[in-house]
C-alpha cells in the first residue's frame, strides 16, 4: 500500500474514533453537567453547557436525603449490589467447577454435554423471558432476591463456563498429575494448585458477569414489580415518568448508577480484556 493511500486511510479511521466517542461521551457529559447545577440553571434557556455555579448538592440529597426519592434510590441501589455480588458468586462457583469437569475429566457424553451447554448462548435471551416469569411465578419466586439472582445465573452461567473451562484447558496436565501422584485428591488439586494459576481467568470471569448483570433492565423489571427488590436501572427509569422528580436528582442517580461498572472497567480492565479473549478461542 503506498503512502498516500496509507495517509488517506488514517484520517478517516481518527474521525471514526471520534465520531464514536463523541456519540458515547456525549450523553455521559450531558448528565454530569445536569447533576452539577441547580435545577432552575438546568431549565434556563440557552441551555448551560458547563455548570454557572458547580454544587454536589444533588449527590448530597440522593446520598444522605429523607425524601421518598433519596429513599428509593439508596434502597434500590442496596439491591442491585446484593442481586449482581450474589449472582457473580453463584456463576463463579458453578462456573469453576463444570468447567474444570469439562476440561479435565473424562465421562460418557461430556463433549456432547458441553457444547450443548454453550449452544444455549445463541437462543436470544428475551425469548425465554416469558417462560422464566411463568416459572418463577408457580414457584413464588417474583419480587424476590433468590428469583432475578436465579434468572442472573442461568443466563450469565454458560459464558462463564466457557471462559474458565479455556483457562483449565491452557494449563499444563503434568502439574495436575503431580499433585494426584502426591497422594490429594481432585479437589484438593483444584482448590490448592489450579485455582491459584486460574486466578487471573477468575478474576476477569467475576467481572464481565458483575457487569453483564449491572446492566440488566428488562429481566428485572417483569420479575420485581415491588421496589422492595428492583435495582437502580429500573428504579431510575421508573422516576423519569413522575414531573414532581427534579432533572438534576435524575441526571445525578444515573451518574451513580453508571459510576460502579465505569470504575470497575477502567481500574480492571486487563483482566476484563483477557477474559473476553480467553472465551473467543479455543
Amino acid at each position: 500500500m503506498s503512502r498516500s493511500r496509507r495517509a488517506r486511510r488514517f484520517p478517516l479511521q481518527r474521525i471514526g474514533v471520534v465520531l464514536i466517542l463523541l456519540w458515547s461521551l456525549v450523553p455521559i457529559y450531558w448528565a454530569v453537567n445536569i447533576s452539577l447545577q441547580t435545577e432552575s440553571d438546568a431549565r434556563a434557556k440557552p441551555s448551560h453547557y458547563l455548570p454557572t455555579n458547580p454544587t454536589l448538592g444533588n449527590y448530597k440529597a440522593l446520598l444522605t436525603g429523607n425524601t421518598d426519592v433519596s429513599q428509593q434510590i439508596r434502597s434500590s441501589a442496596r439491591n442491585i449490589v446484593i442481586e449482581c455480588g450474589v449472582a457473580t458468586i453463584v456463576t463463579v462457583l458453578l462456573a469453576t467447577l463444570a468447567a474444570y469437569a469439562f476440561a479435565r475429566m473424562q465421562f460418557r457424553g461430556r463433549n456432547l454435554l458441553f457444547y450443548s451447554v454453550l449452544a444455549t448462548m445463541a437462543f436470544p435471551a428475551y425469548t425465554t423471558l416469558i417462560p422464566l416469569y411463568r416459572i418463577m411465578s408457580d414457584l413464588g419466586l417474583v419480587n424476590t432476591y433468590t428469583g432475578i439472582v436465579l434468572v442472573y445465573v442461568s443466563g450469565f452461567l454458560p459464558l462463564a463456563t466457557w471462559v474458565l473451562h479455556n483457562y483449565f484447558a491452557s494449563l499444563p496436565t503434568s502439574i495436575e498429575e503431580a499433585g494426584l501422584v502426591d497422594g490429594a485428591n481432585r479437589l484438593q488439586v483444584l482448590w490448592h494448585v489450579l485455582l491459584p494459576l486460574a486466578r487471573p481467568g477468575i478474576i476477569s470471569t467475576a467481572l464481565i458477569t458483575f457487569l453483564f448483570a449491572w446492566a440488566q433492565f428488562l429481566f428485572p423489571l417483569v420479575l420485581s414489580t415491588d421496589s422492595s427488590t428492583q435495582p437502580l436501572t429500573v428504579v431510575i427509569s421508573a422516576l423519569q415518568g413522575r414531573h414532581v422528580v427534579p432533572s438534576t436528582l435524575l441526571n445525578a442517580a444515573g451518574v451513580l448508577a453508571i459510576a460502579v461498572p465505569a470504575l470497575l472497567a477502567l481500574t480492571f480492565n486487563r483482566y476484563i480484556v483477557s477474559g473476553l479473549l480467553a472465551g473467543s478461542t479455543k
